[in-house]
């Protein structure tokens, strides 16, 4: 939504660490941009804004909210779009849960979250509320495909001062576990629909027909997929693989993203509860059940609804004796792999336990080798390919090592992240069926009560876009282009389909590869491993998974990846690279006033969008405000400016003032524009003179507890006090 209220650059508003370091950042930005007419506003796509837009009529007429996501998912459909968007909360149910509380204790009157609906009214609210579970930010945001690499900058800092890697060995007992039939891999089936369609979800049962999604609509053109997990399949696997692990002495870990497939994984992950205590809910599942215990909302809700029961308890704590050593969050605090459905996401666990030789911390504090069950077999090759080759070759060197960089099929809510509203846990065994307006059945599956049935498409436009953002990215470079595809499944069969003519016709077939995503994945190790570089093409799924994997192994972080999104219209979409949205980072923070969280993302995605908007508004000023942030960045590398982990030592907020520092000393020593240079040298001057001081009252505050007023919906003015410490800084910056 384009209006005169509109600013040039909207830069987001979000939840946990990155929305603590913005209180810190934006007013530097805000303050830059203001000496090239830029206007730099906010729009709220927390977690917590989102819960307030959406419930306007519980709340008073000062308490209510705009629902910023909305419009910022018309403004992304338009050419003047340009976002810079921060990590926000893809939120689970606890997560949800936990923020309805504190909200509702700052006074806004919010309707409990129904775990368990039963009137209409009810069903209502958590209809409701369900949208704003998971990936509810970015299918509305990524309206075009994405280009996510390293910034030149942050490559050469890690090849220059390469990060620890942990010591693989061919001996190691890591492996690898996923189903091998019976799965979402090897239940899907795929076409492309010659005509625009819509579609009616069935499930034709002993009860008759249930109608589970009563119309969906797609263009010509679309590719539509449907495929199940079979629940005794699952449950079978997760009881063999929690037995193999005993067997070989390992950790048991579960990889999972119940974070963006909020509706499926949570429910895989609720099986894996059920499995680890499978005695439990054998003997008391029915009692648990009226306790109000839900399995998908993980161990530590279970264990707190149960936790007086001093029955189920010993029955528990039995149960545990007999299991292996689990893969641990904290293991200092208790908390397992099975606590918490959001804790453990894959694109970040699985590369971190690379990382570190294929090492997890267990129960006892130490690390040791770990049995990594990824119960879909759709992806689990990569990471199953990295930990044999890693076996085989010894640890990535990070001084010498290559690049992979990213195009990614994510628009329209392409793939299995759109696959929300089609995806259903079977109430009765029978026959799903997708039936076309004019009668066809397009797809069809004979399943069993408890399956998971999905359904995921991917529209022609963004493919097309997809894959000509991929022969741009690839005549840019040279580098070895690889589409990650696997010609024996069926979704990717038909992307094939697309990708092969457009090549053709554009004379590059030859400068482009088409591997499987196991194949893949050796390949670009390879091409790494010798200091060559590789650009991964791939979907939506893969395209968050290596972004993580590769920026990991590469960077140690995927914090400070470069991500921009080339939007359909013709705007910019500027994300701030992946690394969630680090919890961690808040609880120390509000127990010791420090923050570790790396503004790094921030800092390469605000350049990219004022070198945008240079274009697009023909402001030349904001391209000389870009090569200025470019500058900045590559200070902060060059000087360890970076925040430390530890209490005590430059945190978030010093690493800011030595950016605006760079960003106002590389302003006033540019020759392309006078006036800027004029307004920008007493700023550097000043804020080198005030180093000392500005050092001193950016450290006085650590060491103590922190108090920004709320963990998800904190009060504006104690987070200014807590994350602008500094009065020299501020008066400089105003």
């Amino acid at each position: 939504m384009v209006n005169a209220n509109t600013p040039d650059i909207v830069y987001t508003k979000v939840d946990e660490a990155p929305e603590l370091a913005s209180a810190s950042l934006l007013p530097i930005i805000q303050r830059f941009a203001r000496a090239a007419g830029i206007s730099v506003g906010t729009k709220d796509i927390s977690l917590a804004g989102r819960i307030l837009a959406t419930f306007p009529e519980s709340l008073s007429a000062d308490q209510r909210q705009s629902d910023d996501l909305a419009e910022l998912g018309e403004l992304v459909k338009t050419p003047e779009a340009n976002v810079i968007k921060l990590p926000n909360i893809s939120a689970s149910v606890p997560q949800l849960v936990a923020a309805v509380k504190e909200l509702q204790a700052q006074g806004y009157a919010l309707p409990d979250y129904p775990e368990t609906p039963s009137t209409d009214a009810e069903k209502a609210v958590r209809a409701k509320y369900d949208t704003l579970k998971g990936s509810a930010v970015n299918p509305v945001l990524r309206e075009g495909n994405s280009d996510r690499r390293a910034a030149a900058a942050v490559k050469n800092f890690a090849q220059n001062n390469p990060h620890r890697m942990g010591k693989w060995e061919a001996s190691s007992k890591t492996r690898v576990a996923s189903m091998n039939g019976n799965d979402f891999f090897s239940n899907e089936v795929s076409a492309t629909l010659p005509k625009a369609a819509t579609a009616k979800i069935v499930l034709e049962g002993a009860s008759g027909t249930t109608v589970l999604k009563e119309a969906v609509s797609y263009p010509a053109g679309t590719v539509v997929d449907a495929t199940f997990m079979s629940a005794a399949a699952l449950d079978s696997f997760l009881a063999d693989e929690i037995e193999k692990t005993k067997a070989e002495g390992t950790l048991f870990s579960l990889h999972m993203k119940a974070t963006m497939m909020k509706v499926s994984d949570p429910i895989i992950f609720g099986h894996a509860v059920k499995a680890w205590l499978a005695p439990v809910f054998e003997q008391f599942g029915d009692k648990m059940a009226e306790m109000g215990v839900n399995p998908n909302q993980g161990l530590g809700a279970l264990l707190n609804i149960v936790k007086d029961d001093a029955e189920i308890m010993a029955a528990i704590d039995a149960v545990n004796a007999t299991r292996p050593p689990m893969y641990m969050v904290d293991s200092d605090k208790g908390i397992t792999n099975l606590h918490v459905p959001s804790d453990v996401i894959i694109d970040a666990s699985m590369p971190a336990l690379i990382r570190a030789g294929g090492k997890g911390w267990g129960p006892d504090g130490n690390e040791g080798d770990a049995n990594c069950v990824i119960p879909d077999d759709s992806y689990a090759p990569v990471y199953d390919e990295a930990v044999k080759f890693f076996k085989a070759n010894g640890a990535l060197n990070p001084a010498t090592a290559g690049t992979v960089q990213n195009i990614g099929l994510m628009a329209q809510k392409a793939e299995e992240y759109g696959s929300h509203p089609t995806t259903f846990e079977l109430p009765e065994a029978g026959t799903v069926k997708m039936i076309l307006d004019d009668g066809t059945v397009l797809h069809s599956h004979e399943v069993q009560a408890n399956d998971i049935w999905r359904s995921a498409s991917a529209r022609q436009a963004p493919i097309e876009d997809w894959v000509n953002l991929a022969i741009a990215r690839q005549k840019a470079t040279g580098y070895r282009s690889i589409f990650w595809l696997d010609a024996n499944r069926a979704h990717d069969a038909e992307l094939i389909a697309y990708v092969k003519p457009i090549l053709e016709a554009k004379g590059v077939a030859d400068k482009f590869e088409i591997m499987a995503p196991r194949e893949a994945t050796n390949a670009s190790l390879e091409t790494i491993t010798k200091g060559e570089n590789s650009i991964a093409i791939t979907g939506n799924v893969l395209r968050d998974y290596l972004t993580d994997l590769f920026p990991i192994l590469e960077l140690a972080t995927s914090a400070k990846m470069l991500s921009i999104v080339k939007l359909m219209n013709g705007g910019g979409l500027f994300e701030t690279g992946a690394g969630g949205s680090a919890p961690k980072h808040v609880q120390q923070l509000q127990e010791e006033n420090h923050l570790r969280w790396d503004s790094l993302g921030e800092f390469c995605a605000l350049g990219e969008s004022l070198q945008f908007l240079a274009e697009a508004k023909g402001n030349d000023k904001a391209r000389i405000l870009g090569q200025a942030v470019d500058a900045a960045t590559q200070g902060i590398l060059d000087n360890n400016r970076s925040p430390s982990r530890k209490v005590g030592e430059p945190d978030n907020r010093d690493s800011h003032y030595w950016f605006a520092r760079y960003w106002a000393e590389a302003l006033a020593a540019q020759s392309d524009d006078a006036e800027l240079a004029a307004e920008f040298a007493p700023v550097a001057k000043a804020l080198a003179e005030g180093e000392a001081a500005i050092v001193a009252e950016l450290a006085a505050p650590q060491g103590k507890p922190a108090d920004t007023g709320g963990y998800f919906h904190g009060d504006e003015g104690k987070l200014a006090a807590v994350m602008r410490p500094s009065a020299t800084l501020n008066a400089i910056i105003g």
